[in-house]
């Protein structure tokens, strides 16, 4: 799920310090996004809080609506070191990941040196990832499970943080190769980005038009950044909570007794939902002003975490149900 610093865990007066500093911070990232990304403020909260996980994070939309300028504005508000990729059928393993090249010295020896690739950056943008063939898919995100890469039998180790926000679009277009499911798995959550609102677009047209547009400032580095993880990984969770992380994502798995997942739903979450569900509550309740998570954050979660990592029956896409509307109807019965 991520390379974390093993520490002692702090007491509880520590945490609660560390924990309101946090708050303190992730307020003043939310302030300087907000300067150059109108609205869309669940699609910034959930980006951010995959971020802040320390997952990958895949944003899902039509063309044009700031995927793109979401990522490299964390990439500077963050303070992290950002690369991008535009992924193309012809996009090739090593475009990635890197390549050996061959150096001749003075006396003519000859020796391979390894150049590499846009992989290495704490935050990669992986524009259009669905373009790309599965070869190439499957190079990225190897090295989004394991934090390292092969090439030529020798191993490097990926900077850290290291973190993937891709970008997908949902038409059904010529010339793209959908996300295996193992492979979407991966992914911490899959954010829906959808059209903005009218006065959000009415500001998109004034700010961004003009002679100049507004630049984000950095607030973090990537070693405070690690600090809040750490912390987020330490932040105590009730047993309540965890009840209810794992009753909901159980109740998503067919065969579980739950009756409109059997007649609904082919296949559910594995324990992966489980473990971002225990990641992201306690991340969502710091970026809320929060000091612990509760039911709520695990039921604002459920569509972000389940919807990748589920798939409905024949029957049921032929009703025209959708992934989410299954989802809410077991949030539903979750709330009782």
């Amino acid at each position: 799920m991520g390379m974390m610093k093993t520490e002692a865990p702090l007491d509880e007066k520590a945490i609660v310090a560390a924990a309101e500093k946090a708050l303190a911070d992730i307020a003043t990232i939310k302030g300087e996004v907000s300067k150059v990304i109108f609205g869309q403020e669940s699609v910034v909260e959930n980006t951010l809080l995959a971020v802040l996980s320390g997952g990958h994070a895949l944003l899902v939309g039509v063309p044009g609506l700031a995927k793109t300028k979401l990522v490299t504005t964390l990439g500077e508000v963050l303070g992290l070191g950002a690369n991008r990729i535009q992924f193309t059928p012809d996009l090739m393993p090593s475009d990635i990941l890197g390549s050996e090249v061959m150096d001749q010295d003075e006396s003519g020896r000859r020796s391979f040196r390894f150049v590499k690739g846009p992989v290495f950056a704490q935050l990669l943008m992986a524009d259009e990832i669905n373009r790309a063939s599965p070869r190439t898919q499957s190079a990225l995100l190897q090295a989004m499970q394991e934090y390292h890469i092969t090439v030529a039998g020798q191993r490097y180790d990926l900077p850290s943080p290291f973190h993937v926000l891709a970008t997908q679009n949902p038409l059904e277009q010529e010339g793209t190769y959908p996300l295996p499911e193992a492979q979407l798995d991966r992914f911490l959550l899959q954010v829906d980005v959808h059209y903005p609102e009218l006065a959000a677009e009415r500001q998109i047209l004034l700010d961004t038009t003009g002679l100049s547009e507004t630049k984000p400032q950095a607030v973090l580095n990537a070693e405070r950044l690690v600090d809040i993880q750490t912390l987020i990984r330490q932040m105590p969770v009730s047993d309540k909570v965890v009840d209810g992380i794992l009753a909901l994502v159980r109740s998503a798995r067919p065969g579980q007794g739950n009756v409109s997942t059997d007649k609904n739903v082919a296949w559910g979450p594995g324990p992966r939902a489980g473990q971002a569900m225990m990641l992201c509550a306690r991340a969502r309740a710091l970026y809320e002003g929060r000091l612990a998570p509760s039911l709520d954050d695990v039921y604002a979660l459920a569509e972000p975490i389940l919807q990748h990592r589920m798939a409905l029956t024949f029957a049921a896409r032929a009703e025209g149900m959708s992934v989410r509307d299954v989802i809410a109807g077991l949030v539903k019965q979750a709330k009782g």
